[in-house]
């Protein structure tokens, strides 16, 4: 799947003797696309923004974009030049009201103590 998940943690503030920590998710989306001149990452979680989320070209011609999601069920699409694309490497798809479909991704909610 072309989308994974780190933590990135922040203790949440009280007056308890032990706070337990909330992890923030770190999501990191990427795309294989040698010929793309622009890639963008839009999805449930922008509103479906095409031009919110630039992604990050590498020379190998891989993409990259780290967005931080809180837990939920997500779905997405890139927009390859204007192009809107599911996610080749996530085999995880719901269909939509275009007659297409989109990909999907669920982050858990992680709470360490």
């Amino acid at each position: 799947m072309a989308a994974k998940t780190t933590n990135a943690t922040s203790k949440t503030t009280g007056t308890k003797a032990k706070a337990k920590r909330k992890t923030i998710q770190s999501t990191e989306f990427s795309l294989i696309a040698p010929e793309a001149k622009e890639v963008f990452i839009a999805g449930n979680f922008n509103d479906w923004n095409a031009s919110e989320h630039a992604m990050r070209k590498f020379k190998d011609g891989k993409y990259t974009k780290m967005l931080k999601l809180k837990p939920g069920r997500y779905e997405y699409q890139f927009i390859v030049d204007g192009q809107w694309w599911t996610d080749p490497a996530n085999p995880d798809r719901q269909p939509n009201s275009f007659g297409s479909e989109n990909s999907v991704i669920e982050i858990g909610d992680n709470v360490v103590s």
